[in-house]
């Protein structure tokens, strides 16, 4: 019965442990200024337009709300969003990096 019961304790442990949900990435925007120069090419322009795959107006991100610019990296690195270059750029960003760029943008002015 000890032995029932130190497994179910064991099996509990270890649900309550998968359930819990890692901690969340904290993004710095300072950490962002080395990571930022391939994303100002073409997001830091306003009105800018890029002209691959095809003609596409680029948005403008300073601004831009820190958990949809997260969102948005994640779609183009898992391959949910197709722009070819930024999935591109997206596979090559850690966690990290991607929470910093969200942070330095959503402040940005």
């Amino acid at each position: 019965m000890r032995a029932m019961s130190a497994i179910g304790a064991t099996g509990l442990l270890a649900a309550v442990a998968f359930a819990t949900p890692a901690m969340a990435v904290e993004g710095n925007a300072e950490a962002a200024a080395s990571k930022k120069s391939m994303c100002i090419g073409c997001h830091g322009i306003p009105g800018y337009k890029a002209s691959f795959p095809e003609v596409y107006s680029v948005p403008y991100i300073a601004g831009q709300n820190a958990k949809y610019i997260e969102a948005a990296l994640i779609a183009y690195k898992k391959g949910d969003r197709k722009h070819p270059t930024m999935r591109g750029i997206a596979e090559t960003l850690t966690e990290q990096d991607i929470a910093d760029l969200a942070a330095y943008y959503a402040q940005a002015k």
